[in-house]
């Protein structure tokens, strides 16, 4: 598995009329099904009276089979949904949602032209679209002294790592997120500094 992807960095809007209907084609960063969701309530609310709202959306790594899903809202089946998922699966690109809204002209395209008019918007979008590289991070934890807690956190954002909670006792334990490509290197970090008392745990 990588152990980081590209994900979108800004959403990005395609329109285009195919034999007098009218395509509006969504791309975005969507990291559950529930975001794609709140997407799809918010397009409706912009974009009424629509005849279709599909969808299709990867909401994992690129290579994640589990977490995708697609709708070709009332289109004849696979003509709609499974095409743009398609598209969405070849470009590689993790945690991106796809809507396409039509608004139907009166001219009927058959399952062929339907399955290439709603993979036409998302596949010039996804040619313009801007990425960003997402690292995966893993679980740590550590428990350290009040005075060495300034530094931790200083090692932690060298090595990439994200805080995920502080409780405060007699001693500091933070749990945090952190790539497994620094993970050795934080560790040798907080070896020298506490003379190789300190040492973070990480999940498998």
């Amino acid at each position: 598995m990588s152990e980081s992807y590209p994900i979108p960095a800004k959403p990005i809007t395609i329109e285009e009329e195919i034999k007098h209907s009218r395509f509006i084609s969504f791309l975005f960063h969507c990291s559950s099904e529930e975001s794609l969701k709140c997407a799809l309530t918010n397009i409706k609310t912009e974009y009424p009276g629509a005849n279709h709202y599909c969808y299709a959306f990867i909401a994992g790594a690129p290579d994640n089979n589990v977490a995708m899903g697609s709708s070709d809202d009332g289109e004849p089946s696979g003509s709609a949904g499974r095409p743009m998922l398609a598209s969405l699966q070849g470009a590689e690109i993790g945690e991106i949602g796809a809507i396409v809204v039509r608004y139907f002209g009166g001219s009927k395209l058959g399952v062929g032209g339907l399955v290439r008019a709603y993979s036409s918007g998302v596949k010039q979008g996804l040619v313009q679209l801007e990425t960003e590289i997402k690292q995966i991070r893993y679980p740590g934890w550590l428990a350290c002294e009040y005075h060495q807690l300034k530094d931790v956190e200083h090692f932690l954002e060298l090595c990439e790592g994200l805080v995920v909670d502080k409780v405060f006792t007699d001693r500091v334990s933070l749990s945090f997120e952190m790539p497994k490509a620094t993970q050795s290197r934080f560790n040798q970090e907080l070896a020298t500094l506490s003379q190789g008392r300190l040492k973070a745990e990480f999940a498998d």
